[in-house]
């Protein structure tokens, strides 16, 4: 048994040695012998209760998911993680700013987490509401950090390029997650360097509202 395997058919929580045997390339194959788990309906019986315990006194989680604030996408649930597994940040449009690009340094400088996955979804509301260009109170501003991805995309001649295009929505979704991955290199010169010495992978991924599938878009970006 490889320790991908292995790692990933532990039901136990993650520890100080099983985090410090996990690589970059381990982590994105726990992810996605997890979210295959999940798809075929053979999750792992975790003993949730004992794995609080267990994280009572520290936490080793291996990755660190960026993804919506979709109420669709539990993101432990659909990788088939435990408590104490991965981090999460969850932003509706999935986006980083400073607050945000401080947890994931926290999380892989400080806490040991091997990969960064930026996450986005189909359907996803917020980009529907950036396509739309919709304005109200604070989400006005939150929208205009997805506004360069919509602006990225192009559309033949008359095609919409609203809300109403589910095409368009998740062509702008994607192109966001690879955006991000970008402002992440440029905005953190501590998680780039990780990156640059193979400490860390930063990977893109998209997950579909209606099979529960998650496709990694690179293993490398």
């Amino acid at each position: 048994m490889d320790i991908t395997t292995a790692i990933s058919s532990n039901a136990n929580t993650q520890t100080k040695t099983t985090q410090s045997e996990i690589t970059p390339a381990t982590a994105i194959g726990v992810l996605k012998a997890g979210n295959k788990r999940f798809l075929d309906k053979e999750v792992i019986n975790r003993n949730l209760h004992q794995q609080v315990s267990d994280t009572s006194t520290g936490q080793y989680p291996f990755a660190a998911v960026v993804s919506c604030i979709d109420s669709r996408i539990p993101t432990e649930v659909i990788f088939d993680q435990g408590i104490g597994d991965i981090f999460n940040a969850r932003v509706a449009g999935n986006f980083i700013n400073e607050d945000i690009l401080g947890s994931l340094e926290f999380a892989c400088k400080l806490a040991g987490s091997k990969l960064i996955v930026i996450m986005g979804h189909t359907s996803c509301g917020a980009v529907k509401g950036a396509c739309d260009h919709a304005e109200l109170g604070n989400l006005t501003q939150m929208l205009a950090k997805i506004t360069p991805a919509v602006d990225a995309i192009t559309t033949a001649e008359g095609e919409e390029r609203n809300s109403s295009n589910l095409k368009f929505v998740n062509a702008v979704a994607e192109e966001n997650v690879k955006q991000t991955i970008q402002n992440v290199h440029a905005q953190s010169p501590v998680l780039k360097e990780m990156f640059d010495n193979n400490e860390i992978n930063i990977v893109g991924a998209m997950y579909d509202v209606k099979t529960g599938k998650v496709t990694f878009m690179n293993d490398a970006v």
